[in-house]
C-alpha cells in the first residue's frame, strides 16, 4: 500500500490513467467515438436513448400544470364545455357583485346566454346593460363564448300540481 497524502494519490491515479491511455492509441482526455451501430454518441450512447434533456427547453422537462390540462382540454375538445363552465363559475367577477346579486346566468346554449332577473326592473335595467356585459364576458373568457344574452324576468309561481291538469289561465282572483 502507498503513503502519501491525497494530492499525491490524485496525481499518481492521473498519471496511470494518461499512460493507460497512450498505450491504448488515444490521445488523453478526448473520448473516443461511439461504436458502429450505436449512433456515435459518445460514450457509444445512441441519442434515443439519451435520458436528460439538457440545456434548452424539452417536451420531457417538468412542466407547469395550467399548461399540461390546456393541452388535455384541446386534445379531448373540452375547451368550449370549460369556457362555458367560466361563465357560471365565476359570474360574479364577470358583471360585478351588484348585477350578480339581482341576476343569475341558467343556461348557455350556441352562444346564447339565458340569465333570470329577481325582478322585472333588473331585467330591464340588463337589457340596457347587455352590450357592456357581453364586452366584459367576452375580455374574461374569450370571444365567441358569448355572443347573445337572452334576458327573463322572474317567474310566476306554477298552479299546477298532480298528474292532472285543467288547461286555463290559472286562478284569476290573484293574477287575473
Amino acid at each position: 500500500m502507498q503513503e502519501g497524502s491525497g494530492r499525491d494519490l490524485a496525481k499518481a491515479a492521473l498519471d496511470a490513467a494518461r499512460a493507460k491511455a497512450r498505450a491504448r492509441g488515444s490521445e488523453p482526455g478526448v473520448r473516443r467515438p461511439g461504436r458502429a451501430g450505436q449512433g456515435g454518441a459518445p460514450g457509444g450512447q445512441s441519442p434515443a436513448r439519451r435520458r436528460w434533456s439538457g440545456p434548452g427547453a424539452d417536451q420531457r422537462d417538468p412542466q407547469p400544470l395550467g399548461r399540461l390540462v390546456s393541452r388535455l382540454a384541446v386534445q379531448r375538445g373540452w375547451r368550449e364545455q370549460l369556457a362555458n363552465g367560466q361563465v357560471f363559475g365565476h359570474w360574479a367577477r364577470l358583471v360585478g357583485e351588484e348585477v350578480a346579486e339581482h341576476a343569475q346566468p341558467v343556461a348557455l346554449r350556441e352562444g346564447e346566454l339565458t340569465v333570470r332577473a329577481s325582478s322585472t326592473a333588473w331585467a330591464t335595467q340588463l337589457r340596457l346593460l347587455q352590450g357592456q356585459l357581453l364586452k366584459k364576458i367576452a375580455a374574461a373568457v374569450g370571444n365567441g363564448v358569448v355572443k347573445r344574452m337572452r334576458i327573463q324576468g322572474p317567474t310566476a309561481p306554477s298552479w299546477r300540481k298532480g298528474p292532472l291538469h285543467v288547461s286555463g289561465r290559472g286562478p284569476r282572483d290573484t293574477y287575473g
